[in-house]
């Protein structure tokens, strides 16, 4: 189909009934940042755009490889070892040829992260698990910016949503990240506090879990899960309806177990169980 017959009411119709016309117009004007475009960013920009979101910026310094296959979006033997931002922008303008896609190819930095977040609505955290710098640029770039930020990670079969508001817990609060003797165990606090429940911990084979060398399990059904859950927020947040339950609240539906929790960790990290947590950790990923 050519651009020439695209019509965004058209395409977008079948929204009606679950979004007002005049809400499906609040969506198309909103600026959505999405820091990261792997597993979940890739995904959580094609659920927004079939949503009917148009503006996007996008960043990310990776390209594609045959390990990314079993989950990420733009993941095919046409891409492979292409920029993910050219890639997931062609594949937005495919949906949508009048979406306007501001591309961020050196990923998020230090540098520019005010301009990446410049004339934004909502912010979205899909960088990879073990980006904690990154994460901490972007995290305290939007809360200067007084921009929400909706995190959902994959963890197992499940999805772990956080969601960070300006008058809230901020993420380093909630993260508690000064804790952190090493990079381990800024992984761990990251692990501990993104679902406090484990609700995936069982079933997950440890001998695949390597921390130290940045590896874990991963599958492309929670992927799904996590654009899902961030969809239904990013609406919310835009259109001033719904429940939400930002930060100290967590939550966490896991698909295999069929299970769903949400809690609230008032002093984030810093708690008593919360710092248990980070012990046991340690002593379980050295016996690994």
């Amino acid at each position: 189909m050519s651009s020439g017959a695209f019509e965004y009411g058209d395409a977008f119709s079948r929204n009606l009934g679950l979004v007002g016309p005049d809400e499906q117009k609040v969506v198309s004007e909103t600026t959505v940042a999405i820091a990261g475009l792997g597993a979940v960013g890739g995904a959580h920009l094609v659920t927004l755009a079939r949503m009917g979101f148009q503006k996007f910026r996008i960043a990310d310094l990776d390209t594609y490889e045959l390990a990314n296959f079993n989950r990420q979006v733009g993941a095919t033997l046409p891409t492979l070892d292409q920029a993910k931002v050219d890639v997931m922008r062609q594949l937005v303008l495919e949906i949508n040829p009048g979406a306007e896609v501001a591309c961020f190819p050196q990923g998020v930095t230090a540098d520019n992260a005010t301009e990446f977040l410049e004339g934004v609505d909502v912010a979205i955290d899909g960088l990879d698990y073990f980006a904690v710098d990154a994460r901490l640029v972007f995290y305290r770039a939007a809360r200067n910016a007084r921009i929400p930020v909706v995190a959902a990670g994959p963890l197992g079969c499940s999805v772990a949503l956080l969601v960070f508001v300006p008058d809230g817990m901020s993420w380093e609060e909630y993260f508690a990240m000064d804790l952190a003797r090493s990079d381990l165990d800024r992984y761990v606090l990251f692990a501990v506090g993104t679902a406090p429940k484990g609700l995936h911990i069982s079933y997950i084979d440890r001998r695949y879990v390597d921390l130290e060398r940045k590896r874990g399990p991963s599958l492309a059904p929670a992927v799904q899960l996590c654009a899902g859950a961030t969809g239904a927020e990013v609406m919310k947040l835009v259109l001033g309806r719904g429940p939400v339950y930002s930060a100290p609240y967590y939550q966490q539906f896991d698909a295999y177990k069929c299970r769903f929790t949400r809690g609230k960790l008032r002093w984030g990290n810093r708690g008593p169980m919360q710092r248990l947590k980070l012990w046991w950790v340690r002593r379980l990923v050295a016996s690994i």
